[in-house]
């Protein structure tokens, strides 16, 4: 059968639709970076896509729907990069929770430093209404996979060391140091919970 047989209109409608979708996003992260949340306009996005306002509202309800689609996709990168780290270590043979989550906390710097511009464009604050509330929620949401991988016994270590890597991302984004994610890791890797009052070690 020929590979020219034409497809159904649905079907090209579908394709043209998440094609729209996919060059309003681009757009609207282009314009985000260079201009901030607060001062694009949804008509900057819709020239920068060649696209109509129409479109954009058939695909998203206004720029803030943008700016939040663009987070959820990078987080779901950014996810999708550190449980492949989290797997790797894990075929290799690494059953030390600590080791695993600084292999997986490369990964997720890696990620912030290949996606600078957008990472960047998250963390300075210039956001809809209500974002921090989404970053508040999602660094939750990160704590809790801390705690599952540490076995949720170290309730202490868990807040400091996703603290610790919370406050790393900022300075790693915005820093032209190469070595800085690596050395930041090293520290964090030394971090070990308090020893409790019943424990010899403690004195």
């Amino acid at each position: 059968m020929s590979s020219d047989v034409e497809q159904p209109a649905t079907a090209r409608t579908s394709g043209r639709g998440a094609a729209t979708r996919s060059a309003l996003l681009q757009a609207a992260r282009d314009v985000f970076v260079s201009k901030g949340f607060a001062e694009a306009g949804v008509t900057d996005v819709v020239a920068k896509a060649d696209a109509s306002v129409g479109s954009l509202y058939h695909h998203f309800s206004g720029k803030a729907d943008l700016y939040l689609t663009l987070f959820e996709e990078w987080q779901a990168r950014q996810a999708q990069r550190t449980k492949q780290a989290a797997r790797e270590a894990r075929a290799e043979g690494e059953n030390d929770p600590m080791r695993v989550f600084i292999r997986a906390a490369r990964a997720y710097l890696d990620g912030c430093i290949e996606e600078r511009e957008l990472a960047a464009l998250f963390l300075r604050g210039d956001g809809p209404p209500g974002f921090e509330l989404v970053m508040r929620a999602r660094l939750r949401k990160w704590a809790e996979r801390n705690a599952a991988l540490f076995e949720d016994d170290e309730g202490a270590l868990v807040v400091v060391l996703t603290g610790a890597l919370a406050a790393a991302v900022s300075e790693v984004v915005l820093s032209d140091d190469p070595k800085l994610a690596a050395d930041v890791l090293a520290i964090i890797g030394q971090i070990r919970p308090a020893a409790s009052a019943g424990d010899p070690a403690s004195g």
